[in-house]
């Protein structure tokens, strides 16, 4: 789904992904790494194939689209270090000529070093890119011109069918002055919009975008 951010021509990806198109550069959101495992240690059941999936589908968003940045908007790997980690590293060091920044989520809990390490160029706080404010949470208040994307609440909405059948779906989610994104990682659950009037909602359906509002 094409459409355009802050003058920015940008494509709604069906991987739960944000792409600046003449920017080369590639927007995702609460990946959760290694969230299964740490529910694993907890004792939660969890279907397995999780972490295999989302770093698959990764890897295939970075071979189609090529990007010269990749940005995540926050809670990359949910766990300490650990072996998940060591195989996610192995995965970005493919990609030598991506640059890779993270801003930091709530759930951010390695040590720097290891995204040091990784090659990844940490942001503790929020990044100014062309326009736009890129945080993890959403920011508090907001000057009047200015646009805030971020991630931290894996957006959904509700449709409802013609004979009362209901369906929950992940979202892309614009109002006037900020928009958040989908969660990326499959084992993370979905936060129910409330669109107002004037707001841009695009689902992600059957492996398409689709706005419905």
């Amino acid at each position: 789904m094409k459409t355009e951010l802050q003058g920015n021509p940008i494509e709604l990806l069906p991987q739960k992904a944000l792409w600046f198109t003449e920017l080369y550069t590639l927007l995702i959101a609460d990946l959760h790494l290694g969230k299964a495992s740490h529910f694993r240690k907890a004792g939660i059941p969890v279907p397995n194939g999780v972490y295999d999936e989302n770093i698959e589908t990764l890897i295939k968003l970075l071979q189609w689209k090529r990007p010269e940045r990749v940005i995540f908007l926050g809670d990359l790997f949910h766990s300490v270090h650990n072996r998940e980690w060591n195989y996610f590293q192995a995965v970005i060091e493919q990609f030598p000529k991506v640059h890779f920044q993270l801003v930091l989520g709530n759930h951010d809990i390695l040590d720097e070093r290891h995204y040091s390490e990784s090659g990844i160029e940490v942001i503790n706080d929020e990044l100014p890119f062309h326009g736009i404010r890129l945080t993890h949470e959403p920011l508090e208040s907001l000057p009047e011109g200015e646009f805030n994307l971020y991630g931290h609440l894996h957006p959904g909405v509700r449709l409802l069918g013609k004979a009362r059948q209901s369906l929950r779906l992940p979202c892309f989610h614009f109002s006037r002055q900020e928009g958040v994104l989908p969660a990326f990682g499959q084992f993370t659950g979905l936060a129910l919009q409330k669109p107002k009037e004037g707001d841009r909602v695009y689902v992600v359906a059957d492996e398409k975008v689709i706005c419905v509002s």
